[in-house]
């Protein structure tokens, strides 16, 4: 870590040094002002220091400087906040202060231009010509409501009322990466304007498969995304973003502990495509507006899997979903006493269908090991042996959920205090109706007394169930705060929020293949029987968090300051378990009551025009308070896979000439910091605390640039993601040094 910071100050001090740039015309986003950061959100204040909550807005000059085109990008940029790069794109697993999720409902809210995305298989893709990304920390809940608990990401791409003409982007990296995008812009008029954004990405790959040679991480993609603005009238105005992804990807780079090798047998990749429109009227009136916001989202992925990652046939598994949403959210705002009171009230629905297939198919080995194998030993005398060496499980559900919530929020400004309070009231009911199914056979034989074998009966399994589940919840989420703006020039205040976290309940659909396997064992005579109620379902996660905190800025100086500190109590925080045996499928559980507790550090300071050091801190201290999971009491051990340090630095020095091809040179470094990281409950594996370095050097023109750039610089050997399964260790192994160069065109 030591000399990695080394590192940092010493190419600030070799910038420092340079002689002097000439000086003359103005270059554009050479440096980022401070004070700048406005909100995008609709329902948030018009600057977001003026709120009180922890939140970080990074603007399109810096995103382009950090090469962040999805939101994986941003993962340590922004204070506790962690998106580790492990498995395929439908993992997008968030970590916020301690609470995240690895599969089913989100911990963090997403949504593009104010649109909500409602499946978190969908928040892991690329995206051209992000004009900022804003990261609002702690629940947002009382006005975003469900699946906000740890925070809300919104992102807010380029406007065609805000830049005319085109713009290309392409940039070749280390690992046979490439990515490619077109923009068109065009304004109709003096108000109208279109955008039409078209993106390819390819990777070829990092980490190889021993057993077959092929690389496993490779992953080609493209979008093409349309968007429209048009005021109808001096007071209402459209905006229409629809766009379409289509994503291939490879295998899973999980390498094996006991060796050290990726090497496993069967075919691993995920597809998916996605389409979404989002239409968003508003209407404007004197100390008044309202604005209706619908979505139509649509999801068809497919994640197959070598399940058991070993170079033997165990088991495979299919989940095949297609799922279709309709979001509406009208918002509505308004300001009264001369702008002492401020209000945003609003009513929100959506509806979600999901239709989803996942099989598990059972291999020669899985057969003999796992079954055969199991039986044979509680009764030597009669021995089995199976029709087929291969056979399904086969599970197939049905889920429709849906869900209405009416929200408010008043503000008051009362001299400099600003004290505002909301609640939301939310209603919510998910249904799953299944059918599981297993159409099989074996042999029964006699062990005879001179060692030989005879056939005994032949067995039939023919099971065919079906059902149906259903769970409802009713909340209230309230949130109170209040602000106190400094007597000191800037914006100075200091504040205190409580709030109520959210996260919605479900059903573990992968446990159903566990459910029907200990159904084929028990028709065998061994094995233990699944509550299927109890096993399936999943409650809701409930948080109340408490922060303190202050936005601070000295023109003088030009330096701003974020502080916050929070204590976050949990109850039924959801966890990803492996169970413990021979089972093939992850149970979402819930782990009785956590709390976190930590801190947020964010500082930038530019102390002359050409110069900007930036930093970002962050520590969470989260545990368990009670779980007890029927063998292990696990109160007072740290929640794994979230982190307890988050740190990023970088440093950025810009040379300005008076050239009509060349008008700028920009340096810039940067190191990220993640961890300690607990793989388990016990505490007993972990990821050390690890840094990684960053640079880039960019030449600009007046419609150009040109970007070289290095990720992993010294090469650090880490790893993102760790698991069990039938009682073997695997782990993924973060990205290797990486170069590359981007270029960027713009008319």
């Amino acid at each position: 870590m030591a000399k990695y910071v080394f590192l940092v100050a010493m190419a600030l001090a070799a910038f420092n040094v340079m002689a002097s740039p000439a000086g003359g015309g103005e270059y554009v986003d050479s440096v980022r002002v401070l004070g700048e950061l406005n909100v995008v959100a609709l329902k948030q204040a018009q600057m977001v220091r003026d709120d009180a909550m922890a939140s970080t807005v990074i603007g399109r000059a810096e995103l382009e400087q950090l090469n962040a085109v999805a939101i994986k990008g941003i993962s340590d940029v922004v204070p506790n906040f962690y998106i580790p790069d492990y498995g395929s794109r439908i993992t997008s697993s968030m970590y916020v202060r301690g609470i995240g999720a690895r599969m089913d409902q989100p911990a963090v809210g997403l949504s593009i231009d104010n649109v909500p995305f409602l499946n978190k298989n969908a928040y892991d893709f690329d995206l051209a010509d992000i004009a900022s990304v804003e990261m609002l920390r702690g629940p947002q809940s009382t006005l975003y409501g469900r699946n906000t608990i740890g925070g809300l990401i919104n992102i807010t791409t380029l406007s065609p009322l805000r830049y005319q003409g085109w713009r290309f982007m392409v940039q070749g990296a280390r690992g046979n990466e490439w990515k490619a995008s077109a923009g068109w812009y065009h304004k109709f008029g003096p108000r109208a304007g279109t955008a039409i954004i078209a993106s390819f990405s390819h990777l070829g790959g990092f980490f190889r498969n021993n057993y077959n040679g092929k690389l496993l991480d490779r992953e080609t993609s493209g979008s093409l995304r349309w968007k429209l603005e048009m005021p109808l009238s001096s007071s209402v105005m459209l905006r229409n973003a629809a766009s379409a992804s289509l994503l291939r990807q490879g295998g899973y780079p999980y390498e094996y502990v006991a060796t050290g090798e990726i090497n496993y047998n069967d075919t691993c990749f995920y597809r998916r495509f996605i389409f979404n429109d989002g239409l968003t009227l508003g209407w404007r009136a004197p100390g008044f507006s309202m604005t209706s916001i619908t979505s139509v989202q649509y999801l068809d992925d497919n994640m197959t899997l070598d399940q058991d990652f070993l170079p033997l046939p165990y088991f495979t598994l299919t989940q095949r979903q297609k799922e279709t949403g309709v979001t509406e959210d009208l918002v509505f705002r308004g300001d009264r006493l001369d702008g002492r009171y401020e209000w945003v009230a609003g009513a929100f629905a959506f509806y979600k269908h999901t239709d989803m297939k996942a099989p598990v198919t059972f291999k020669d080995t899985g057969i003999a090991t796992l079954i055969e194998s199991h039986r044979n030993e509680a009764n030597p005398d009669y021995p089995i042996a199976w029709n087929s060496r291969e056979f399904t499980l086969g599970s197939a559900f049905t889920i429709p959920t849906y869900g209405a919530a009416l929200y408010h929020e008043s503000t008051f400004r009362l001299g400099r205090w600003k004290l505002s309070a909301g609640l939301r009231l939310d209603w919510e009911e998910s249904r799953l109706r299944y059918h599981s199914e297993c159409h099989t056979g074996y042999e029964v034989m006699r062990l005879n007394a001179d060692g030989s074998l005879s056939h005994s009966r032949d067995v039939v399994i023919d099971i065919d169930d079906r059902g149906s589940l259903r769970r409802s919840y009713f909340n209230w989420l309230p949130k109170i705060s209040a602000l106190y703006e400094l007597p000191m020039d800037g914006e100075n205040n200091v504040y205190a929020n409580v709030s109520k976290g959210y996260k919605s309940g479900g059903f573990n659909t992968q446990m159903f293949s566990d459910v029907l396997q200990q159904r084929l064992m028990g028709i065998m005579g061994i094995g233990a029987k699944y509550d299927v109620d109890d096993v399936v379902g999943y409650r809701p996660e409930y948080s109340w968090n408490y922060e303190i905190g202050a936005h601070l800025t000295f023109p003088a100086a030009r330096l701003s300051l974020d502080l916050s500190a929070f204590w976050i109590d949990c109850r039924d925080q959801q966890l990803t378990m492996f169970p413990s045996g021979s089972t093939t499928g992850r149970i979402m559980t819930n782990a009785g009551r956590t709390r976190s507790v930590g801190a947020e550090l964010a500082a930038r300071w530019n102390p002359v025009s050409t110069l900007e050091l930036a930093a970002s801190y962050g520590f969470t201290d989260a545990r368990f308070r009670e779980f007890f999971n029927g063998i292990t009491d696990y109160a007072g051990r740290v929640i794994p896979y979230a982190p307890r340090n988050t740190l990023f630095i970088s440093a950025g020095y810009t040379f300005r000439f008076r050239n009509s091809v060349v008008r700028g040179l920009e340096l810039g470094a940067d190191l990220r910091g993640t961890g300690k990281i607990y793989w388990n409950e016990a505490n007993t594996l972990s990821q050390h605390f690890y840094t990684l370095l960053g640079a880039s050097v960019a030449v600009r023109g007046e419609w150009w640039s040109l970007q070289l750039w290095g990720k992993n610089l010294t090469g650090t050997r880490y790893s993102t993601f760790y698991f069990m399964s039938m009682g073997n260790e695997f782990l993924q192994r973060g990205r290797p040094m990486q170069l590359g160069a981007t270029l960027r065109l713009n008319f």
